[in-house]
């Protein structure tokens, strides 16, 4: 019996609508901010398209697993078939799709399952940041690495209007955007420069423990 194609294969994993940037459903967001989901998505969106062998490798994770996790990230359309990488049938490549999602919990209903799957996927969100923060504090002070001077942690504590603070998470969000694309696009200029996956993230909130 032939082998099927790439689009038999993944027929039942086709996203039905365009991936949505702006105010994603719960869905994507409950799909994408699973610790196996995220760390997939973020190989292939960094080190480019690959086998399943080869991410199930570097999660270690059984090839099947493996799968299952694209499928889902492939019906809520962050990941895409790359068949044309193939070297044969037996093969299944993947490559991610770019995502910069804008969203927050409030965009849903309180009380829906809609707006469980949110705040689910915001404390994920939040999780691995203080994961990934931790991993390289251990790395930096145990084994004094090279890049420890490059990175940096900045902190303020002052009184502001709700409007200033909205206005501070516009700026920071428009610093990181103009410097991510500036990072890819110089990596597209200058391909054989050393580098290694950063993650940048700020948060601005309301100080509750001091509030009178």
């Amino acid at each position: 019996m032939p082998r099927r194609t790439a689009d038999q294969r993944h027929a039942d994993s086709t996203p039905t609508a365009p991936l949505t940037q702006q105010s994603p459903p719960a869905t994507t967001l409950a799909a994408l901010h699973h610790p196996v989901r995220a760390a997939l998505h973020r190989i292939l969106e960094l080190d480019g398209p690959a086998p399943v062998g080869v991410l199930a490798a570097r999660r270690g994770l059984a090839a099947g697993s493996a799968s299952h996790h694209l499928k889902v990230l492939h019906r809520a359309g962050l990941v895409e078939p790359a068949p044309e990488l193939a070297r044969d049938t037996r093969e299944s490549w993947w490559r991610g799709v770019p995502v910069r999602m804008t969203w927050s919990t409030e965009d849903f209903a309180r009380g829906s399952a809609d707006h469980a799957q949110a705040v689910a996927a915001e404390r994920a969100v939040y999780a691995e940041q203080v994961a990934a923060l931790d991993a390289w504090q251990r790395r930096r002070h145990g084994a004094g690495d090279p890049w420890a001077r490059a990175g940096q942690a900045s902190e303020t504590s002052v009184m502001a209007t709700r409007e200033q603070l909205q206005d501070l998470a516009h700026r920071l969000t428009d610093v990181l955007v103009t410097w991510s694309d500036e990072c890819r696009a110089d990596r597209e200029a200058r391909p054989d420069a050393v580098r290694r996956p950063v993650l940048a993230f700020a948060h601005s909130f309301p100080d509750v423990r001091i509030e009178s």
